[in-house]
């Protein structure tokens, strides 16, 4: 029998459902799904939820029994294979032009060379893979997307860059995240886009959410620059497929 999934306490008010010990596809696909039913389900003593790579979060009313709670949570986690459901619907997919020239993606070359890939071809798969946001974190708003094919299962750096600007691409480790703020990382720059991630005045406050398809079309540094004096930094969104 199976370890996984596993449901465990989280701090004083929460509950957490972790899918599999390390990221894969079908598991984030796992805790967005189940996320998805437990806000149908609503649940009276659940304030939120939220996912990371391949887990669901539960944030609990702190005067309510969890023991009925815990109890109902586990029989909709074993009433099906969550690995196998489907994608929770009303996905989008956004374009985010990006600039993959010269000092707007400083790390590509080193980033490609580690791929096994030139420059071009590096820009292309970027440009092309299909990919979703897998969970948002670090900054409010800032996505973890991915997965990227296997040639791309590279390392951090060993030294931190000291800042990227905010809209900032960078990758590692078959992923990519996408910064919300200028900030420090680990992470290998190879692109720029001109993406306003959080707008705490905004209705609907972060850009992307769980599960959105995301794609990375180029642009040159004209455009880029073009784009930044944009509101909306070119991006689209459409419904995915």
């Amino acid at each position: 029998m199976s370890d996984w999934p596993r449901i465990a306490p989280a701090g004083v008010d929460g509950m957490v459902v972790t899918f599999a010990p390390r990221l894969s596809e079908p598991a984030n696909r796992a805790a967005l799904a189940l996320r998805a039913a437990i806000e149908a389900a609503r649940w009276p003593e659940v304030h939120e939820t939220a996912v990371s790579l391949v887990s669901t979060y539960l944030r609990l009313d702190p005067l309510a029994d969890p023991s009925g709670l815990e109890e109902r949570l586990r029989r909709l986690v074993g009433a099906r294979n969550w690995m196998a459901e489907p994608l929770p619907g009303e996905r989008r997919l956004i374009r985010i032009p990006t600039c993959y020239d010269g000092d707007h993606a400083p790390q590509l070359d080193e980033a490609a060379e580690m791929a096994g890939l030139t420059r071009a071809q590096a820009v292309e798969a970027l440009a092309s893979a299909s990919l979703r946001v897998l969970t948002i974190g670090f900054a409010p708003g800032q996505p973890y997307i991915g997965e990227l094919p296997a040639e791309w299962d590279i390392p951090r750096l060993r030294q931190l860059t000291p800042r990227v600007k905010a809209g900032a691409l960078t990758v590692a480790i078959r992923q990519l995240v996408l910064f919300a703020v200028a900030a420090q990382t680990g992470w290998r720059q190879v692109g720029q886009t001109a993406a306003r991630l959080f707008d705490p005045a905004a209705a609907q406050p972060f850009l992307l959410r769980p599960g959105d398809a995301v794609a990375f079309p180029p642009v040159d540094a004209d455009g880029l620059a073009a784009l930044m004096r944009d509101p909306g930094g070119g991006i689209s969104i459409e419904p995915a497929a």
